[in-house]
């Protein structure tokens, strides 16, 4: 799994790349299939105030590409709901993956 974590106005710190770094870990655990993962992290002034620290993801799996994106007054709590979005579409996504049809009793006889 490749993680490119970049910042747009903003220096990424070693103690915000772990904490993004701990954050998606939790979806390579669920779905071992991640290929590549690309967050931008950016801080926009013209925003309102509750809405300036914005966190966006791309992430490549095996067959689809995922993104999701949130904005929050702070960066961590950004990171934070970004976390959850993506997970909920990766086992989303294993969910509709994994082969669910099961052969009937009828034709195994």
């Amino acid at each position: 799994m490749n993680l490119t974590i970049s910042g747009h106005h903003l220096e990424v710190t070693p103690a915000l790349h772990d904490y993004v770094t701990s954050k998606l870990g939790r979806i390579s655990r669920h779905f071992d299939q991640v290929v590549d993962i690309k967050v931008l992290l950016t801080v926009d002034n013209l925003k309102e105030k509750d809405q300036r620290q914005r966190a966006e993801c791309n992430i490549h799996v095996k067959g689809r590409d995922l993104f999701a994106e949130s904005s929050h007054a702070d960066l961590y709590a950004a990171v934070d709901e970004l976390a959850d979005k993506l997970d909920r579409q990766v086992l989303r996504h294993k969910d509709r993956t994994q082969d669910h049809h099961h052969d009937s009793a009828k034709r195994l006889m």
